[in-house]
């Protein structure tokens, strides 16, 4: 097996949340999660994951605190695997992936279901990112600055 690079102390947000949920099985295990999988072997019923891979994955998820164990809700001896509020967290970068996938995708027709809302039973629109006076931005819209903290830290860092 490939030794992963770790990102956990990398000075960009997005390396340092692939270094928690990047891999694609961990991002398929939440997505199960969000539909309602608790137990390891439902998680492996829907994957069809090697026992011995869904156990390393299920224990980071576990360890980054995304997932939790918790007593089985029916009052049997096992242990179930509950998101964390850092879990349900994910779940619009979730929304993210799938509607680029249908946007882009070359064979949208093979998508077997689409995200509606639950009580009225229509698609869920579109993620958009709006600025703080409610603006529609683009990526060419934004741009990144460094934040005071993190400024005076490398100073310090450096002298």
């Amino acid at each position: 097996m490939v030794k992963r690079t770790s990102f956990e102390g990398d000075e960009c947000p997005i390396a340092r949340s692939l270094d928690a949920i990047g891999d694609w099985w961990s991002l398929l295990i939440i997505r199960d999660a969000l539909l309602g999988a608790r137990r390891f072997g439902e998680f492996q019923q829907s994957l069809g994951l090697a026992k011995n891979i869904l156990t390393v994955r299920l224990r980071t998820l576990v360890d980054q605190g995304i997932l939790q164990m918790a007593p089985a809700s029916d009052g049997s001896a096992y242990q179930e695997y509950v998101l964390t509020p850092k879990g349900r967290g994910i779940f619009p970068i979730l929304v993210a992936l799938r509607q680029w996938s249908e946007e882009f995708d070359e064979r949208p027709e093979e998508i077997a279901t689409m995200l509606v809302d639950r009580e009225k039973g229509k698609p869920v629109r579109r993620l958009e990112l709006h600025s703080q006076d409610g603006r529609l931005l683009s990526a060419a819209d934004t741009t990144l600055k460094p934040r005071p903290a993190a400024r005076r830290a490398r100073r310090t860092v450096s002298r």
